[in-house]
């Protein structure tokens, strides 16, 4: 290749470089002209998606989730508490989400994070009696942690497939009763030597039923654009976030305001592209679950 051919390709992808910068609407809408996107990905097609279980030893249930380069660290950590009396036979779910400064250049310290509440609504997969230990006397609180590590859109598709894959890595420590009548968190060493009975003889894992799944979508002019960028999100602004269980039933809807109108029809289009991604999603979680119980 000539040093003259090359300057002109630098050249060349300089300028489109500083047209994406001075003019990112149009820049973008010359490729939805196209049905294509930047990063290449047609209008319906979500990003690469990984998840790995165990990420974090120390936890009871932990998992990496990655959908592109929007990356959530979830770690969930058993403490056992006194229920309360409207709640005698039923444990708590504590969820904390942590933007840091570090996930993205537009954060910046103390600013509150959204993503927690509506997480927590979505954590009716859980029966909340399995929780229970002693009724009315103990219970177990789970505490989860969501970190977002990298931030690049559709932070809560991410965050929520951690939560969920965390749950589904969870192992619930054994306990006993000690002398004082008191709950207490038994080490594998210890579980060998015990004088009495333990509330739960053995590590068991949460059954989790009606699992939530979500796609996030940028909606422009009539155009839907699935699992937006960060990028994608600054420019068209206007967001829907479908959650459907994994019955493939309407959980949420989600709008954070917005210049285009979610007509009805477009409330379907993304459904059905939550149902696709759904799938995508489920088997994906499944082979991570199957590779951690090979492990």
């Amino acid at each position: 290749m000539s040093s003259a051919t090359m300057t002109s390709d630098l050249s060349s992808e300089m300028e489109v470089d500083a047209f994406r910068r001075l003019f990112p609407l149009r820049f973008h809408e010359r490729h939805l002209q196209e049905s294509i996107r930047p990063d290449a990905r047609p209008l319906g097609k979500a990003r690469d998606t990984s998840v790995a279980l165990g990420a974090v030893a120390s936890a009871d249930g932990s998992a990496l989730a990655k959908i592109g380069c929007t990356t959530m660290l979830a770690a969930i950590k058993m403490e056992v508490m006194t229920p309360t009396t409207e709640s005698a036979d039923e444990g708590c779910i504590a969820i904390d989400f942590h933007m840091p400064p570090i996930c993205s250049p537009i954060v910046r310290p103390g600013r509150p994070a959204e993503a927690a509440p509506v997480i927590s609504k979505h954590s009716g997969m859980i029966n909340l009696k399995e929780l229970s230990l002693v009724s009315g006397k103990a219970a177990w609180m789970a505490y989860l942690d969501i970190y977002c590590l990298d931030a690049d859109g559709a932070l809560f598709d991410a965050a929520l497939l951690s939560a969920v894959a965390a749950f589904s890595h969870l192992q619930i420590p054994v306990v006993s009763l000690n002398d004082d009548g008191r709950v207490v968190v038994v080490s594998n060493e210890e579980g060998e030597k015990l004088e009495k009975e333990p509330v739960n003889k053995e590590r068991r894992k949460l059954k989790l039923s009606s699992i939530p799944f979500s796609l996030t979508c940028v909606l422009h002019k009539n155009y839907i654009l699935a699992d937006p960028t960060a990028e994608e999100e600054s420019v068209m602004e206007t967001l829907l976030t479908v959650v459907l269980d994994s019955s493939f039933q309407l959980v949420s809807l989600y709008k954070p305001g917005g210049p285009v109108l979610a007509h009805t029809s477009v409330i379907q289009d993304s459904v059905a592209l939550t149902r696709q991604r759904l799938k995508e999603l489920q088997k994906i979680l499944n082979e991570a679950v199957s590779d951690m119980e090979v492990d």
